[in-house]
């Protein structure tokens, strides 16, 4: 049972690479720790496959331990990343939709993820209560009141 749930995890990461790198990069917003959490993930995915109990849930299961890798290396990187900014000063311009960065930037952890999975990686609200491991209709909640707040964020 351990190799079917290995080969197919392997193959989730292989197949999936672009959509979790995406997942890691909306959190730390820079290619090379994108990477290293999803090389993490893979990792600690594969080395923990005997814990997925359904095999087709692994892709929700991976896309967990990639967010739970993505907030350990935010909060442990958070002090040195305020003082890397500080020493550099500012950054160069790039033509982005700064306003709706900055309103994400503001949501708590879950409600990011929520929008994050829901918006940019489309996944259905069923999939999203899988990865987080709560109720449909809690994330649907969830979903709506954090959209309403983006759009008093957005309004301001």
């Amino acid at each position: 049972m351990k190799d079917e749930k290995e080969t197919k995890i392997s193959g989730l990461l292989m197949q999936n690479y672009e959509k979790y790198y995406r997942i890691a990069y909306s959190y730390v917003h820079n290619e090379a720790d994108a990477q290293d959490i999803v090389q993490e993930s893979a990792y600690k995915a594969i080395c923990q496959s005997n814990k997925l109990k359904k095999v087709e849930y692994a892709d929700t299961w991976i896309c967990r331990i990639l967010m739970n890798e993505a907030i350990s290396f935010i909060r442990k990187n958070h002090r040195n990343n305020a003082q890397l900014e500080e020493m550099q000063g500012g950054s160069e311009d790039r033509y982005e939709d700064l306003d709706l960065k900055k309103a994400l930037e503001t949501l708590e952890v879950k409600e990011k993820t929520i929008i994050v999975l829901r918006f940019f990686e489309e996944m259905s609200l069923k999939q999203i209560a899988q990865v987080l491991n709560e109720n449909t209709n809690t994330v649907k909640s969830r979903l709506y009141r954090t959209l309403a707040k983006l759009k008093l964020s957005l309004d301001e």
